[in-house]
C-alpha cells in the first residue's frame, strides 16, 4: 500500500498565513497587550513590554471594565498591534485569561519585577503552563524561549550547543555557536521559560544555578574572544513549573530550590467558574474543528461536579467519595466536554449524556486498574443517591451504570 505525502499549507491566495491549531499567547492576545501598552504608561522594570499592574491586568482581566485610552494617547502613542500594523482601539474590555487568585498572579509578577526565578507548582492539570505563557508574552512580549523538560534534556538546552558543520569547518567561532532558549533570553533581557523542569535529571537542572546567581554564562571554547561570556541583560529571569506528582523524579537540588520563588496553582474553588471555563474552552475545541457546540449546559454542569467530587474526595452534598489516583484535572474536564462537542456535531446518535460514563472511565483508567471500582463505587453513592432525590440528569446517568462495565 502506497501513500502519498501531502505539501505543508502555504499561504493563503491574499497572503495571509495558513491557519494553524494553536497560537502563542502572544500572537492570540496582541490586541490587548498593544492596548495594554499604550494605556498604562506608568514606571516599567527595565526591558518589560508592559508596566506590572497591565500585566496583572492583562492575566486577570479588567473587570468587565472597558478601559478606555487617555485623550493624549488614543493614537496608541506609536505602539502598533503586531501583525497588522494598526493602532489599538481607544476603549477595550480585557478578558480574564487565568482563573485563580489574582493575589498569586500579583505575587508571580513581583517575583518577576524582580529579577528573581519563577517555579509554579501543583497537580497536572490546572494551568502552571498557561500561566507560565501569559507571564512571558506580557512581560516581554515572547513565550517562544522556552525549553520543555524531559528525561532526554541536555545541558545544552540551558547553555548552549554547536553547528558541528560550522566547528569543523572552522572551529569554535560565535557564528558555529547555537544559543539555548535560555542564553538567547540572557542575551536579550527576556523570559526563559523551562516545563517540567523536575522531569530534566538533577545534573542538568543544576546548568541553571550558575545562570540564576551569577547571571551569566561562560563560553570557555571562545576564550579571549568578547563572546567568552555572556552576561544577562537586565529584564532576564526563569519561568519554571513543576508538577507535584513529579516529586521524586528528579528531585530539584537545595541550590536549585534557593533561586527560585515558589508558587502553588491551586485547582479552581469556584464550581461556576470551572464550569464556565470548562464551557469556554471545549467550545473553542470544537470550533477549531470546524462544529458548533451542542451540549446542554446542564450535561457540562454534571461533568464538572463529577470531576470536582472525585477531584475532593468529597462531594457538594458533603458525601464521603473514594479519590481515584489519577488526576480528575480541570485540563481532563475540558477535554471529556469537547469530546462530547465533537461526536454531537459529527456523530450524532442519541443523547450525548450517553457518552459520559465512557469517556469517565477512559480518564480513571490512565494510572491505576483500580481506578475502576472507585468510578463504581461513585456511581453506586453520590450518582445513586441523586438519582433517588429526583432528579433526572442523575437517574439517567445511574441508568447508565452498566456502561462502566
Amino acid at each position: 500500500m502506497t501513500t502519498t505525502r501531502q505539501a505543508a499549507p502555504a499561504a493563503t491566495s491574499d497572503g495571509a498565513p495558513p491557519a494553524r491549531q494553536a497560537q502563542p499567547a502572544e500572537e492570540r492576545h496582541a490586541t490587548e497587550l498593544a492596548f495594554l501598552a499604550a494605556y498604562d504608561d506608568g514606571p516599567r522594570p527595565p526591558g518589560w513590554a508592559l508596566t506590572p499592574r497591565a500585566v496583572v491586568t492583562f492575566i486577570c482581566g479588567s473587570g468587565g471594565e472597558a478601559l478606555e485610552l487617555p485623550k493624549g494617547r488614543r493614537s496608541g502613542a506609536g505602539v502598533t498591534t503586531p501583525g497588522d500594523g494598526q493602532a489599538p482601539p481607544s476603549r477595550l474590555v480585557v478578558e480574564a485569561k487565568f482563573v485563580g487568585e489574582r493575589a498569586l498572579v500579583e505575587r508571580c509578577v513581583v517575583t518577576l519585577a524582580g529579577e528573581r526565578g519563577l517555579l509554579l507548582v501543583g497537580e497536572p492539570g490546572t494551568a502552571k503552563s498557561m500561566l507560565s505563557e501569559l507571564l512571558a508574552a506580557a512581560v516581554c512580549g515572547t513565550s517562544a524561549l522556552t525549553v520543555q523538560g524531559t528525561a532526554g534534556t541536555t545541558e545544552d538546552a540551558f547553555r548552549y550547543g554547536w553547528n558541528y558543520a560550522l566547528l569543523l569547518a572552522q572551529g569554535p567561532s560565535s557564528q558555529a555557536l547555537v544559543a539555548s532558549p535560555v542564553l538567547t533570553a540572557m542575551r536579550s533581557g527576556r523570559v526563559a521559560r523551562v516545563e517540567e523542569i523536575t522531569r530534566c535529571l538533577p545534573e542538568v537542572q543544576d546548568a541553571l544555578v550558575s545562570i540564576l546567581s551569577d547571571r551569566r554564562v561562560s563560553v570557555p571554547e571562545l576564550a579571549g574572544t568578547p563572546d567568552a561570556q555572556v552576561a544577562a541583560a537586565p529584564g532576564f529571569t526563569v519561568i519554571a513549573t513543576a508538577n507535584l506528582r513529579d516529586r521524586g523524579v528528579s528531585e530539584m537540588s537545595a541550590a536549585l530550590k534557593r533561586r527560585f520563588n515558589f508558587e502553588t496553582v491551586n485547582p479552581i474553588a469556584d464550581p461556576e467558574a470551572e464550569a464556565a471555563l470548562v464551557r469556554g474552552q471545549a467550545t473553542a475545541v470544537v470550533g477549531r474543528a470546524g462544529a458548533a457546540f451542542r451540549v446542554d449546559d446542564a450535561v457540562l454542569d454534571a461533568l464538572v461536579t463529577v470531576f470536582r467530587d472525585l477531584r475532593s474526595g468529597r462531594s457538594a452534598e458533603g458525601w464521603d467519595v473514594e479519590r481515584p489516583g489519577t488526576v480528575m484535572s480541570t485540563a481532563e474536564a475540558v477535554q471529556v466536554a469537547a469530546s462530547l462537542g465533537v461526536a454531537a456535531a459529527y456523530l450524532p446518535s442519541g443523547d450525548v449524556l450517553d457518552l459520559v460514563p465512557g469517556h469517565l472511565l477512559g480518564v480513571v483508567r490512565k494510572d491505576d486498574p483500580a481506578d475502576h471500582s472507585r468510578l463504581l463505587g461513585y456511581w453506586d453513592g453520590p450518582v445513586r443517591r441523586r438519582a433517588e432525590e429526583g432528579s433526572a440528569m442523575w437517574r439517567r446517568l445511574w441508568d447508565l451504570r452498566e456502561n462502566l462495565r
